[in-house]
């Protein structure tokens, strides 16, 4: 199984990238009221994006053998995720002013940047060691 490894981190990392991207392009758009946000493959596209990022998550923890809630490091990472879902459905859809959807795209990608630091230390506190 570990064979797979190489080739499911490669397209996690990717699907993160792609993710974040998108995220940042939409929230472009969402700044300047652009009508691209209400076409049907801006809509779709990221949750693809998504669902390939979950399902490449969920065999590289399959083959570390390494889980959430049990090693604190994926743990965080869970937890990270559920705050940047939240804070990104406040930024693209639920946020009633600009103002505050602006701020909640803003923390979104603070709370991404937390989660890749995570990934990358395998620690919890992420990059916040090195402060």
């Amino acid at each position: 199984m570990y064979h797979w490894y190489p080739l499911l981190k490669t397209i996690h990392v990717s699907a993160v990238t792609l993710s974040l991207g998108l995220f940042v392009l939409r929230g472009g758009w969402m700044l300047a009221d652009s009508a691209w946000l209400q076409r049907r493959v801006v809509r779709i596209v990221p949750h693809v994006v998504d669902t390939i990022l979950l399902v490449s998550a969920l065999g590289l923890i399959t083959i570390v053998h390494q889980y959430p809630f049990v090693d604190p490091w994926l743990t965080a990472k869970v937890c990270g995720l559920i705050v940047y879902i939240g804070f990104g459905t406040i930024a693209l859809k639920r946020g009633r002013t600009k103002p505050i959807r602006l701020l909640a795209w803003l923390a979104a990608i603070l709370v991404f940047a937390y989660i890749v630091s995570v990934a990358l230390t395998h620690n919890a506190y992420g990059l916040l060691l090195a402060l």
